[in-house]
Order: C-alpha cells, then sequence, then structure tokens
C-alpha cells in the first residue's frame, strides 16, 4: 500500500485501530473495521456494475457517512470521484454528467428527483440511491449492495492516477472541472501534517463534502487518526446542536458559516468548549468576525488556510499564535500566513516577473498539490499553469519574512479615476461598522470615473444605517478615493456561492440591470 494513496489512511486505521469508532451518527457509531468492510463492500458492487479504473462516478448527496465512505470505494477501485454541487440547477449539473462522462450517480433521497433526470437524460449512467430510508422499486440500494455483495481488494491507485474531479467557476462561466490526482490529495494533506495539524480528536463535516476545501481537511484528519461526525445541512443552530452532542473537537468552517454560528441569540447558553480547533478559509474573512469569534470562542483556536481547487486546496497558512500578542499587535492576523510547506509561493507582475517584498501583483504557487490540469480543457490548463506555477488570479503581496496578504480578486479590483481599490480593504472597515452583519464592495461603472466603489449592506437585525453614515464611517480610515460613493442597503442575505463566497459578479450584474435603482448615492 504506498502512502500517496488516499485509501492508506484507512488502511492505516484498521490496522492500528480496527476497533475504535470511525463516525458518530445520530444513534450509533461505526467503527474503522465495520467502515473498512462497509467500503471494501461498496467498491465490490460497483466493480460488478461495470465501473472501471479512470471511470468518473458522480454524488449528489448532503453530508453524511456514506458520501464519507463513497470517497474511499471509488479511490478502492481506481475510480474517479465527482462531487456535484447540491446548489447548483439540474443544468448546472447535468453539464458536469455530460462533460465528465459520468457512469453512474450516488444520489439521496432529497436529490433523487434530479438524479433521475439526469440518468433519464443520459444513456448510460446508472443511478444509485443512498440514503437512511429505503429505496423505492426498481431503483438500486446502497445498503441493499452492501448487504449483498462481497468485499473486494484494494487495486492499490498509483500516486498519478486521478482520483476526483472538482468543478469550480459556475458562477463566472462554464464550470471547469479541476483534475487532482491521489497523489496530490495526500501531498495537501502530508502538507498539513507537517504544519502541525492533524485532528486527532473528533472531526465535523460541517462544510459541504461536495467542496475540496472540506475534503482536504477530511483527508488530513484522517491522517491524524480523527473520529467523523457529520452536519448534513448548515444551520448555525444544527452546527453547535451537533458539537455539544458529540463533543467535536475539530471543523472547517467559511467565515459566513462562522458569523452565523457566532451571531446566533443564546450561542453562549450552548457548551462548545470541547471545540479545540476550527480552521477557517475559502474565502476572506474580516477582522471584526474574526474578533468576536475569538471572544464567542475562548477555548478555540483558530487556523487560516487560503487556497484554491486547483491547488488541492491548500497555499499558505496562518496558525493561531500568529493571531495574537506580538504577531497581532504588527498585523499578522489580517495576512493569510506564510506557505505552507512543500508549497512555493511568489508575487508576479503582469510580464510574470518576481516583485519585491510589499508590492502588490498576482499571487502564483507550485508543488506536489498542483492539479493535473482541467478535464479536456487543454488552452485553459495553459493559461493557468505556466511555466509549472498556477496563477491564482488573485492580486496580493509577500512581506521579507513570507507572509501573504491577499488583498483581490484580480478580476475584482476597482480602478477608479485611475487609482486602484481593493474591495477586501474596504469591506475590511465596513465589516467592523456595529449596523453591518453582511457586506461586499464592488465597482460599478462611471463615465467620469471608469468605475466608482459601491458597498452592497446586509443589516444586523434591529439595525438601521445609512449610506451616508457608512461612507463617513469610511472615511475616517480609508482615503477618500477608496471610500465607497454608493451603497445598496437591506436586510437580506448576500447571494453565496456552494462554497460560502460571496457571489460579488451576480451583485454587479444585478445592479447594472436595475440601472442602480436600488443604490443609495451619497457623494
Amino acid at each position: 500500500m504506498t502512502m500517496a494513496t488516499t485509501t492508506y489512511p484507512l488502511h492505516r486505521a484498521m490496522l492500528i485501530n480496527r476497533r475504535g469508532i470511525a463516525c458518530h451518527l445520530d444513534d450509533r457509531t461505526i467503527s474503522w473495521g465495520e467502515l473498512g468492510d462497509r467500503v471494501a463492500r461498496i467498491a465490490g458492487a460497483l466493480q460488478h456494475l461495470s465501473i472501471a479504473p479512470g471511470d468518473r462516478v458522480g454524488v449528489l448527496m448532503l453530508n453524511q457517512h456514506r458520501y464519507f465512505e463513497i470517497y474511499f470505494a471509488l479511490a478502492w477501485i481506481g475510480a474517479v470521484i465527482v462531487p456535484l454541487n447540491t446548489r447548483w440547477a439540474l443544468e448546472e449539473n447535468a453539464f458536469a454528467v455530460r462533460d465528465s462522462g459520468m457512469k453512474a450517480l450516488f444520489a439521496e433521497r432529497a436529490f433523487l428527483t434530479q438524479g433521475q433526470s439526469l440518468a433519464a437524460s443520459s444513456a448510460n449512467l446508472t443511478l444509485l440511491y443512498a440514503d437512511d430510508q429505503p429505496a423505492s422499486e426498481g431503483v438500486l440500494d446502497y445498503e441493499q449492495l452492501i448487504a449483498s455483495t462481497e468485499p473486494v481488494e484494494d487495486v492499490n491507485a498509483p500516486s498519478q492516477s486521478l482520483c476526483g474531479i472538482f468543478y469550480t467557476g459556475g458562477t463566472t462561466g462554464q464550470p471547469k472541472g479541476v483534475m487532482l490526482s491521489h497523489g496530490n490529495l495526500m501531498a495537501n494533506a502530508r502538507n498539513f501534517t507537517c504544519e502541525g495539524y492533524s485532528a486527532r480528536g473528533l472531526y465535523l463535516h460541517a462544510a459541504p463534502m461536495f467542496h475540496l476545501a472540506n475534503a482536504g481537511a477530511m483527508y488530513a484528519a484522517m491522517l491524524g487518526g480523527a473520529r467523523h461526525a457529520f452536519l448534513k445541512q448548515f444551520s448555525p443552530a444544527g452546527l453547535a446542536e451537533v458539537i455539544a452532542q458529540h463533543r467535536v473537537t475539530d471543523t472547517l468552517l467559511v467565515p459566513t458559516m462562522l458569523q452565523m454560528l457566532i451571531d446566533q441569540p443564546g450561542l453562549e447558553s450552548i457548551d462548545l468548549s470541547s471545540l479545540t480547533r476550527i480552521l477557517y478559509g475559502a474565502s476572506p474573512i474580516s477582522e471584526a468576525v474574526l474578533d468576536r469569534a475569538i471572544a464567542a470562542l475562548p477555548h478555540t483556536e483558530f487556523i487560516q488556510a487560503y487556497g484554491m481547487t486547483e491547488m488541492s486546496a491548500a497555499i499558505t497558512l496562518l496558525p493561531w499564535p500568529d493571531h495574537l500578542g506580538a504577531a497581532r499587535e504588527v498585523g499578522l492576523h489580517r495576512s493569510a500566513g506564510r506557505p505552507i510547506h512543500f508549497v512555493d509561493v511568489r508575487i508576479v507582475d503582469e510580464q510574470r516577473n518576481p516583485l519585491p517584498p510589499c508590492m502588490v501583483g498576482e499571487i502564483i504557487a507550485r508543488g506536489e498539490t498542483l492539479m493535473q490540469g482541467y478535464w479536456h480543457r487543454p488552452e485553459e490548463t495553459a493559461a493557468a499553469i505556466i511555466d509549472g506555477w498556477m496563477h491564482t488570479g488573485d492580486g496580493g503581496y509577500m512581506t521579507e519574512d513570507g507572509y501573504v496578504f491577499v488583498v483581490d480578486r484580480i478580476k475584482d479590483m476597482i480602478i477608479t479615476g485611475g487609482e486602484n481599490v481593493y474591495s477586501a480593504e474596504v469591506e475590511n472597515i465596513l465589516a467592523r461598522h456595529p449596523a453591518v452583519a453582511q457586506c461586499a464592495v464592488i465597482g460599478l461603472p462611471d463615465a467620469k470615473w471608469g468605475e466608482t466603489v459601491h458597498a452592497v449592506i446586509m443589516q444586523k437585525p434591529g439595525s438601521t444605517v445609512s449610506a451616508d453614515a457608512l461612507i463617513a464611517f469610511c472615511r475616517t480610515q480609508l482615503a477618500a478615493y477608496e471610500c465607497p460613493r454608493s451603497a445598496t442597503i437591506g436586510d437580506a442575505p448576500l447571494p453565496l456561492s456552494g462554497a460560502g463566497k460571496i457571489l460579488k459578479r451576480t451583485l454587479r450584474d444585478t445592479l447594472i440591470q436595475k440601472g442602480h435603482d436600488n443604490a443609495s448615492s451619497a457623494l
């Protein structure tokens, strides 16, 4: 068994802790021995269905233990997992089915109708049902397949073989399938372990299991021998309940989830003292939200991971000590940390020349975690990977000590009157206002300035704030050209992607189509 195959940590757990708990479910537990047996049996069932090494198999499910098993069962037979976004519309997932050439699809009860539609529209797609409630007549049932199939041996897939295709970028155009090998994913897990991060208690799958942020943390937790629990669908109350019920020690949350957790009424009455560490990332976090989270969860350490799916996923890591004391005094808690072990990072200009410390350019990265490419998209792969370096599309700078500060997506940078405005910096200030629950800063077309800075605000419940007040608040801490010139203020949550990122393009397009009718100006 090679250590660069994603089934390796499962085999190790079965060897050294066979009777130990692997998964906590609502009413029972599963041991590592039982988990391995279930994985080997569902792998055998897939082989009987003519799923061969390299074949793509989709998963359209909410978080649950069967999703966890499927990750390993597909790797067990050398097949390729294709997690589908549960928030996508039918046609978006139909594209992923067609594009990947998917041969089978696992769907749970909530997505069975969509799964049946996807199967009906594809001549060669086998649908499998995976849920607690029994399947209807004529549908291949996950538990029945396990009960009726003998376990098979792990094929021990080579490290360079394809393990998963993770679709990304659907919010800005046609989705792209990121190809990650077994070696990519295990290198990322190893990199985390070298940084001292490997969950050894109970890891909670709270972020969507279709997203690589959770998968990356999952493999790192597996290397540490952690137990696993599952939050089927995120809600702040549900998250707090599962943490308290199972005494969760580790989890990964995107900033929007973290904010919703700490803003939950009555949080102080819930015992979350078991929560040792929160890994946060996948989108920028405001300093205000981070400070409130640290205050609300005094027993918890916070670790930031910055990265992207194309890098399997971590590029940099900001450990807990850099959130505190002398590091905080010099602002390191606002950084994305330093390059994680075995990943090189550079800041380059438009000609790909390295820039000196503290100059803003594009963040690029390389390492064993670099993707194999975009599925069936050689031109886009060549545009993203140049001379072995992944061009992230993020603007940032690096200090002399190697701390990376992410200032904006390059495409989201606002150029107003010839000056560059980085939306993350403006959002960080707006988030400190006591009436602001969520915020996004975008550029809107302007005949005089080229673009103007516009803020979109979700107010906290019971709070009211005007555009004039927000702009005046920003002017006390930002240069005049960086401050919003207008704002859209409401009580509704801002639109989010499946990964919990605010959809700025959606906001921008909506406001442009409406002619800024909803924008409250204060010039």
